[in-house]
């Protein structure tokens, strides 16, 4: 499993037209789903996630989780993270967990991390074609990968 994890002052997704989603400041994470990925990789993703200190304390050093300051969390499917760019141009997603895989992970993910962090956390639509837009705060940009626990 490989998140994306943006520090937002704002962020939405929009599907046919229509703004689906929408956060004021908070996270952005973008998550691929990889064949293999288990629940084990959702509790611990989800646990590093929640607890990541990537937010400004009164001194401005980065201390605070998004539960301290009471942030709002969306988050969108993306399987294009998992593209294996070694042979050639044209990008593989061989690696990326298929559907019937992935959307029950997925909404596990959404699940768990909405229980961790303890409010109710905004998606997309799992495979939709999406419109994401974002303010970047910082910028922070960070990538957790499960299979790679540094």
């Amino acid at each position: 499993m490989r998140a994306v994890i943006q520090r937002v002052s704002a962020a939405s997704v929009i599907i046919k037209e229509k703004c689906t989603a929408e956060i004021n400041e908070g996270l952005l994470i973008l998550l691929g789903i990889e064949e293999g990925d288990t629940y084990e990789d959702i509790e611990w993703l989800s646990g590093k996630i929640s607890r990541l200190r990537i937010f400004r304390d009164e001194a401005g050093m980065m201390n605070l989780s998004v539960m301290d300051t009471g942030g709002e969390v969306l988050v969108i499917s993306q399987f294009t993270l998992h593209a294996s760019t070694k042979k050639g141009n044209r990008p593989s997603y061989i690696r990326a967990a298929k559907p019937e895989t992935a959307i029950p992970l997925y909404n596990q993910f959404v699940e768990k991390l909405s229980k961790d962090i303890g409010i109710p956390v905004q998606t997309g639509d799992f495979g939709a074609y999406m419109k994401v837009s974002l303010i970047n705060d910082g910028p922070v940009t960070i990538i957790i990968d499960t299979k790679n626990r540094e």
